[in-house]
Order: structure tokens, then sequence, then C-alpha cells
């Protein structure tokens, strides 16, 4: 993993989000569910925080 010593943030929290739905044997369909929600919060949570 040397060559992400340097990656940005959001590539080092990728990689982490990846390993922990991997090493909790996460299926695809329930990851892909799961991150929808968190995109569509975190999406809902930047439009709320631009407005005020």
């Amino acid at each position: 993993m040397s060559s992400l010593k340097n990656a940005p943030k959001h590539v080092l929290l990728a990689v982490d989000l990846i390993q922990l739905l991997e090493e909790n044997n996460v299926s695809t369909e329930t990851a892909v569910a799961a991150l929808e929600i968190v995109l569509a919060d975190f999406k809902n949570k930047a439009n709320t925080n631009e407005s005020l």
C-alpha cells in the first residue's frame, strides 16, 4: 500500500470502506444499497450546508 501513501483522503477512505465491507463478507448488493443511502445522506447534508 505504499502507493497509497500520498493518495488523496477520499481515495484512502474508499480503500478503507472496501476493506471493511470485504472483511465483513458484505454482499455486493447490500454494500451498494447501503452506499447509495450514505451517498444520498451526505449529498443532502452538503446541499443543506450550502443553503445556510
